[in-house]
């Protein structure tokens, strides 16, 4: 039921108030995403990331099948076919610099630094978009930049190359979120979140080929988790912003560092680093304080458009 239509709703769930479902959807997102997140670091212990960025794909497409089954081959009808091809590309070298980190991160740590997607999504937007980007604006995307620089404490320690990496795949991930922008203009979410899986499947069993190690049927079954609660994230997120302002939603994203630091410490006994947490927390503020700042300046400039 959750994948077969990304807009409509059981009347059930349609009764309660809307900016509920919306903070209900984001909480499911951030546990869905905190799964993924510790099974890839638990698939990597196997597989090189290669393989495990193919199983997300394959798998992750096996749970859009049913919203396709119902939707039908026209809801992919699109004009922005490169585009998808090339998010696909992007989303591929991101899930790659993404998995390798959890594989060589503590989870937690590389959760944190993940956070700061949204900074490079924002800056992105004024260079690719033309979107406004004040002082204020500016100074909280520094800030934020200044909590990544917490978690890695250059000069008091050494930063570990895998930690640049964390930064980097957050770049990248900050570019596919601007192209999802534009892509959003004349595309529907279950057609963005479909082609996705459709063409980074076959793009990302090349690579995979290289490395392949033939799974058993036990690692089959963390593989179709992975890809369900990789899907499960990204349906739930799209429902959230569909139900609630993203002013509501966006902050609760930033449960799923508990959320992965929990289970990381059940499942691996990972304890999290105090400088991780204390970042985190500079960058959460930085993010939430952005996306309450936009949100006040698109109210600003649609009122006079409400005006009689």
């Amino acid at each position: 039921m959750l994948f077969q239509g990304l807009g409509a709703q059981p009347a059930l769930v349609a009764r309660v108030p809307a900016p509920v479902r919306g903070v209900a959807w984001m909480a499911l997102a951030a546990a869905a995403f905190a799964v993924m997140i510790n099974v890839v670091r638990y698939l990597t212990e196997s597989f090189d990331p290669l393989q495990v960025v193919f199983f997300r794909n394959l798998f992750g497409l096996v749970a859009m099948l049913p919203w396709l089954g119902r939707q039908g081959f026209g809801a992919l009808r699109t004009r922005r076919m490169g585009l998808h091809l090339l998010r696909a590309a992007i989303s591929i070298t991101a899930m790659v610099g993404w998995f390798t980190t959890l594989a060589l991160m503590p989870l937690a740590e590389a959760t944190a630094l993940s956070f700061t997607a949204p900074l490079f999504t924002s800056v992105l937007a004024v260079i690719v978009l033309g979107e406004a980007m004040r002082v204020r604006r500016w100074t909280a995307t520094l800030v934020g930049l200044l909590g990544a620089l917490i978690i890695l404490r250059p000069g008091f320690e050494t930063v570990q190359p895998v930690a640049l990496l964390a930064i980097a795949t957050a770049a990248v991930w900050g570019t596919s979120t601007v192209l999802i922008k534009v892509m959003a203009r004349t595309e529907s979410a279950g057609a963005i979140v479909t082609y996705l899986v459709l063409f980074s499947t076959p793009l990302s069993l090349l690579p995979a080929l290289w490395v392949w190690v033939p799974p058993t049927l036990e690692q089959l079954g963390w593989c179709a988790l992975l890809g369900l609660a990789g899907s499960m994230g990204h349906v739930c997120m799209v429902r959230a912003l569909a139900n609630a302002d993203a002013t509501l939603v966006v902050p609760l994203d930033y449960i799923r560092l508990p959320a992965v630091a929990l289970i990381a410490y059940l499942a691996f006994g990972e304890v999290s680093d105090i400088w991780a947490w204390l970042g985190a927390a500079v960058i959460a503020a930085s993010g939430i304080y952005i996306t309450l700042r936009e949100a006040r300046i698109k109210r600003g400039a649609e009122a006079p458009e409400r005006a009689p």
